[in-house]
C-alpha cells in the first residue's frame, strides 16, 4: 500500500466526517475511529519489516535482545497512546486525552527504568 493510497483514504474519511458532523456528530466520531483503524491496519503489516531490520541490527551490534524487546514495547506504547489521545481529542474529550497521554508516559518510564539503571551502572564502572 503506497502512501498516496493511505492519504487518499484519510482525506476521503475526513471529508465524510465533515459532512456528517453537522447532522450526526456521534456518527462522525465513529467514522473517525474507523478511518484511523483502517489506516493503521494498512500500515501494520509493514511493521514486521521494520522489526526484522531492527532485530538484524541488534544481532550485528551484539545487543542484548531484552533491550530490543523493551525498546519495541516502548515504541508500541508511544504509538498506541498517541492514537488513543487523538481519538479522544477528535471526540472533544481533551481532559481524557491528557490522561491517556500521561498514562502512556508513565508506562514508558516504568519500562525504561531497568535500561536507565543498566546505563548508569555501566557508566559508574567506567569512571574511576
Amino acid at each position: 500500500m503506497s502512501i498516496l493510497q493511505i492519504v487518499a483514504l484519510a482525506v476521503v474519511g475526513a471529508a465524510l466526517i465533515l459532512v456528517i458532523r453537522q447532522e450526526k456528530p456521534e456518527l462522525a466520531v465513529q467514522i473517525s475511529v474507523a478511518a484511523g483503524l483502517a489506516v493503521f491496519a494498512l500500515i501494520a503489516w509493514k511493521l514486521v519489516e521494520v522489526l526484522n531490520v531492527l532485530e538484524g541490527l541488534a544481532v550485528r551490534a551484539d545487543l542484548n535482545m531484552v533491550f530490543l524487546g523493551t525498546l519495541l514495547r516502548i515504541l508500541g506504547i508511544a504509538y498506541i497512546a498517541e492514537f488513543g489521545t487523538q481519538i479522544c481529542r477528535d471526540a472533544g474529550e481533551n481532559a481524557l486525552a491528557f490522561k491517556v497521554e500521561m498514562a502512556g508516559k508513565v508506562m514508558i518510564l516504568i519500562l525504561a527504568a531497568p535500561i536507565i539503571t543498566t546505563i548508569l551502572d555501566t557508566v559508574s564502572r567506567l569512571l574511576p
